[in-house]
């Protein structure tokens, strides 16, 4: 909900409108009036927290009107700011009669928003200052500082996603630390898989579920007991049915999580499923297992033989890239083999890189 309420008076709808978008970005709530007769109706029905009046209009000025609020009991702690280009004595005049701000036309609607921020108490939002160029028209302010607005709103957006990556990589790290022997292994694969992606599909590449879905997709192991998880030998069948359900948790668990609707669920669901129909939780195959499990598919395998485990020691790169080859059209998308065998420098690089780090 809305911090706070304002009512905005003015006869120029042109210049409500703009400064209710301005005020609205600001997590403002705006009642608008046209005209002092229109404001004293919206001022029966609700008391606002803060007026914007002008102090020209036909009929009832601002001036007058400010001047009765000001002698209402009832309307009097409401702060009044008034837009004004009037002469020297007119503003003089506006002071007395207990405004509690003047804004003198042209302005900028952030200069605006800035005054409203201070009387309310409220954190303002960062200006940059500047003065209008002489001539500059209103809408023109306007059009700059709404730029500058969205520019704000994109740098909290990214600050926001930054974090939330951030978590979602602790997460996944914290995962591991239940089996050293894969330690960095969504980091990796994450890495691998967005390799592939950009050759298959480089607009979703871009599309923070699927990098969430790559980091998070063995999340359901948490559900795993380490006894299973961590066993040096062979599973028995139904440590294997065990085991096999935690693509299932994996996506009861983060089914709430907006940024993993679609594409990130699908990853933890199904980046066990084979091209041939033989995986597991569904049994899909084909173009009916997800884009995004498909290419995690590759990329989960070829961490997995290259990698220390419990049952095994890692397999050399070559090895790995031979039978990636050679499920081709059995376990694998034969578009996201090509792609791997496109990509197998730039993966063997990730992979030395991450040795490194």
């Amino acid at each position: 909900m809305p911090h706070m309420r304002i009512l905005l008076v003015d006869d120029e709808p042109a210049l409500r409108e703009l400064l209710r978008v301005t005020l609205e970005s600001a997590d403002i709530a705006v009642e608008e009036a046209g005209s002092a007769l229109e404001a004293q109706a919206v001022l029966r029905r609700q008391l606002p927290d803060l007026i914007v009046l002008d102090l020209r209009m036909p009929g009832m000025s601002g001036l007058e009107l400010c001047r009765q609020l000001k002698a209402d009991p009832l309307t009097e702690p409401i702060p009044i700011v008034l837009l004004t280009g009037a002469e020297p004595e007119e503003a003089r005049a506006a002071q007395r009669s207990g405004v509690a701000a003047l804004v003198r036309k042209p302005f900028s609607p952030l200069e605006l928003l800035g005054v409203i921020e201070r009387l309310s108490g409220r954190s303002p939002v960062p200006v940059k200052p500047r003065r209008p160029r002489p001539g500059e028209e209103e809408v023109l302010l306007y059009a700059r500082d709404l730029r500058h607005l969205l520019e704000i709103e994109r740098a909290q957006r990214r600050l926001l996603s930054d974090s939330y990556l951030e978590t979602v990589s602790a997460l996944a790290a914290a995962l591991e630390t239940k089996d050293g022997a894969t330690r960095a292994h969504s980091q990796r694969v994450e890495r691998y898989a967005r390799e592939l992606l950009e050759v298959i599909a480089p607009a979703s590449a871009a599309d923070p579920s699927f990098e969430y879905g790559f980091l998070l997709h063995d999340i359901g192991k948490i559900g795993i007991p380490d006894a299973v998880l961590l066993k040096a030998g062979p599973l028995t069948r139904s440590e294997r049915k065990l085991m096999q359900r935690h693509t299932v948790i994996g996506e009861q668990m983060l089914a709430g999580v907006a940024v993993l609707q679609g594409p990130g669920l699908h990853i933890v669901r199904s980046h066990h499923e084979r091209w041939d129909g033989k995986g597991y939780p569904d049994a899909l195959g084909g173009e009916e297992i997800a884009l995004g499990a498909r290419v995690f598919a590759v990329a989960d395998a070829l961490d997995a033989m290259t990698s220390n485990r419990p049952y095994r020691r890692a397999l050399s790169w070559r090895t790995a890239r031979d039978e990636i080859v050679a499920q081709s059209g059995k376990q694998f998308d034969p578009q996201v083999v090509e792609a791997f065998r496109e990509r197998e420098q730039a993966l063997e690089d990730v992979r030395r890189e991450l040795a490194a780090a």
